[in-house]
């Protein structure tokens, strides 16, 4: 259905941005493919080499689910922010990631853990790195005529640490500035951190330099210093009616220090500090 009404067609999962968006007439399609009953794009699959979540597994069944708390914390403390209660019940992790809003939670979360996202057409199957899928504002890898089938999210080691953090003028409402962190702490020292931000571009935004400025250096204040200070050559936000941009500069550095100061490790317990 897809590849017979190209751009005329508009994929249904759980509705909480499409729905919305009909109603205001910013989105008119002409066909809606509704989704809901195809069997197995929803759940969560524990695998050798990772955990696979499918596109229509709900935010609200993530948010519960054991597996995500014990093996990818980050999305587990992410979860909690994406809108209310209603809303996670029946948005997805796939609709979320497909809409690529640059101010969602869960695009953010994907990048930061290395997620690999599993699309098909008509054609095949293919993956995409989540730092590749993302191409701008709402402008993903999916070509006309593909799906989301969901993404496979690496094990994380037992050193490795998450951090969570984001400022939203109500919760559940959309971050102003959010930030998500993932790497590894081993012998008291950073390694192979990610910062991810959103809120804060087009799409979520990997700050290189200021992984930079900590991968090897001990974990403590002199090193998130240097990353901080760092950070400003990373993001290049614009200014709106929420905030500006010095602002949204100057948030993305609190909230950074916040997570990189009391990181959470994979089993649940403060990093230092």
């Amino acid at each position: 259905m897809l590849a017979e009404h190209g751009d005329d067609a508009r994929i249904l999962a759980g509705g909480q941005s499409l729905m919305p968006m009909l109603a205001l007439r910013v989105a008119r399609p002409g066909v809606l493919v509704d989704i809901n009953r195809i069997a197995g794009l929803s759940g969560i699959r524990i695998r050798k080499d990772g955990i696979f979540i499918g596109a229509l597994t709900r935010h609200s069944a993530l948010e519960r689910s054991e597996e995500v708390r014990r093996h990818l914390p980050l999305l587990a403390m992410a979860l909690p922010h994406v809108g209310h209660p209603a809303i996670r019940n029946r948005g997805t992790f796939g609709g979320s990631c497909a809409l690529a809003d640059p101010a969602a939670e869960l695009p953010a979360c994907a990048v930061a853990l290395g997620a690999r996202f599993v699309i098909r057409g008509r054609t095949g199957e293919r993956e995409v790195t989540a730092s590749d899928f993302f191409r701008g504002l709402y402008a993903t890898a999916l070509d006309a005529g593909e799906m989301l089938l969901g993404a496979h999210f690496p094990l994380p080691p037992a050193d490795a640490f998450s951090g969570f953090a984001e400022l939203a003028p109500r919760h559940g409402d959309y971050a102003t500035v959010g930030v998500a962190a993932h790497g590894r702490i081993a012998g008291g020292r950073f390694l192979d951190p990610r910062l991810v931000f959103f809120g804060c571009g087009d799409r979520p935004v990997r700050a290189l330099a200021a992984a930079a400025a900590l991968d090897g250096q001990a974990a403590g204040a002199k090193s998130i210093d240097a990353a901080l200070a760092a950070l400003e050559a990373d993001l290049d936000p614009r200014g709106d009616l929420r905030a500006s941009a010095a602002l949204r500069r100057h948030l993305a550095s609190v909230l950074a220090r916040r997570v990189l100061t009391a990181p959470v490790l994979a089993h649940g317990k403060p990093a230092h500090g």
